[in-house]
C-alpha cells in the first residue's frame, strides 16, 4: 500500500478528490496500531481563522508528485469528524471516524486504541 519512508514526503501536499477538486493540505498520517499500516490522513481545511483537521481514509489513495488523491468527494471529507489544528484524536472519538466512512472499528485485544499518529 504505502511505504512508510515516503510518508514524510506527502506532508503539505494538496489532497484532492476523485474529480481533482482540492480538499485541503495533508497534515499528518494515522496508522492502524495492529497492522502498522497507514489508515487515515488528516487534512487541513478552512480559512486561516477557521481551520480544522478532518480525517479521510487512505485506502485506494493515489500519490502523485504534487497531490494525494483520495477516494471520497470533497464535500463528504469536509464534513468528516475533525480535530483542532493543534489537537490530537482522542481515543473515545476513534469509532466515530471509522463509522463516518462506513468502516468497521475494533479495538486491540486488550482494548487499546486503534489509531496512532506519527
Amino acid at each position: 500500500m504505502f511505504e512508510a519512508e515516503n510518508l514524510r514526503d506527502w506532508i503539505g501536499l494538496s489532497v484532492v478528490d476523485p474529480s481533482d477538486d482540492k480538499i485541503g493540505s495533508l497534515e499528518s498520517i494515522y496508522f492502524d496500531t495492529a497492522s502498522d499500516m497507514a489508515t487515515f490522513a488528516t487534512v487541513k481545511v478552512g480559512i486561516l481563522s477557521g481551520q480544522k483537521l478532518v480525517f479521510v481514509p487512505l485506502a485506494g489513495a493515489l500519490v502523485a508528485p504534487k497531490h494525494v488523491k483520495v477516494q471520497f468527494e470533497k464535500k463528504h471529507v469536509r464534513d468528516a469528524p475533525s480535530i483542532a489544528t493543534d489537537g490530537e484524536l482522542d481515543a473515545a472519538h476513534e469509532p466515530a471516524v471509522f463509522a463516518y466512512y462506513g468502516l468497521a472499528y475494533e479495538t486491540g485485544s486488550a482494548g487499546e486504541r486503534r489509531l496512532g499518529r506519527r
